[in-house]
């Protein structure tokens, strides 16, 4: 499949100078736009393998504020943080009415508090946050990673970041997520996590952003939001197991559930066919 074509503009956003990536669709004509969300410690390149498979929307990315090519914000860089600088960005852009929204994993958060703000023709949810981290059945590896960012905060500067982008820690992270068997993928996401884990731009951002991640839920946003919506689990994600998905997916006034054998939290490296599979049916049918 051929790589997308890349626009690359830059905004000025509460403070940062937030770069964002649009992916014009390379069909005769656009089926839609989708403004998409990464998750925890990722980029725009998170989402490249979901984009591949897209080729007929235009996708815009940003990385969000204190990631990736992003600078910090002077706003929390929390849920609502980030949905309200996104909400201003989407203004800049001149976002269609109609627009789809995306988000993926800590993205499903930011995109489910957007989704009460702004208006959008559907939701789409992948690895949604399901459960608290700290009330899962990985509340023990969720209080590990807590100390392991406190302890990186008290740490002198230089070295608590390296700490922090060390690929000991990215490898871990790779090892104990990725579910496929296949070399090739697992060589695949280690790559991934080594060379963008790693893009945040301050200790302060990182810690914030952490804590947003595991101290809400998509269920929380979900009452109030009545487009429709997709989400796409995967059987073995431990931020998410089947039944609290299920649970979410009963929340929300019009929503479908598909969760994805063999794979985790990484729908979106380990999975992108399959995911992308769901999302054009999804769509396909409440445009009908």
């Amino acid at each position: 499949m051929s790589p997308r074509t890349e626009l690359v503009t830059t905004h000025a956003l509460h403070g940062s100078s937030t770069r964002v990536f649009s992916y014009p669709a390379s069909t005769a004509s656009s089926a839609g736009v989708i403004f998409a969300i990464h998750g925890f410690r990722g980029d725009h390149h998170g989402l490249t393998r979901i984009i591949e498979q897209l080729p007929q929307y235009t996708i815009i990315v940003p990385d969000l504020p204190g990631f990736g090519a992003s600078t910090s914000m002077q706003l929390a860089h929390d849920v609502d943080g980030y949905a309200l600088a996104l909400n201003d960005l989407a203004d800049e852009l001149h976002l269609p009415a109609h627009s789809i929204l995306l988000g993926h994993s800590f993205g499903s958060l930011v995109a489910a508090k957007l989704a009460t703000q702004r208006g959008f023709s559907a939701l789409l949810l992948l690895n949604p946050i399901s459960e608290l981290a700290l009330e899962s059945s990985q509340a023990f590896i969720a209080k590990l990673t807590g100390c392991y960012y406190t302890l990186c905060a008290k740490l002198p500067a230089a070295l608590g970041e390296a700490v922090l982008r060390s690929k000991l820690f990215s490898d871990a992270m790779s090892l104990v997520m990725t579910k496929s068997k296949d070399p090739a993928m697992r060589a695949y996401v280690r790559e991934q996590h080594r060379a963008y884990f790693g893009g945040f731009h301050s200790r302060d951002t990182l810690a914030q952003s952490y804590q947003a991640s595991i101290s809400c839920t998509v269920g929380g946003y979900a009452g109030t939001i009545g487009i429709p919506a997709l989400l796409v689990g995967g059987m073995l994600d431990e931020l998410g197991t089947a039944q609290t998905q299920e649970t979410l997916r009963a929340s929300f006034a019009h929503a479908e559930l598909v969760m994805l054998e063999d794979v985790g939290h990484l729908i979106h490296y380990e999975k992108a066919p399959e995911t992308a599979a769901a999302i054009t049916t999804f769509l396909d049918r409440i445009d009908a």
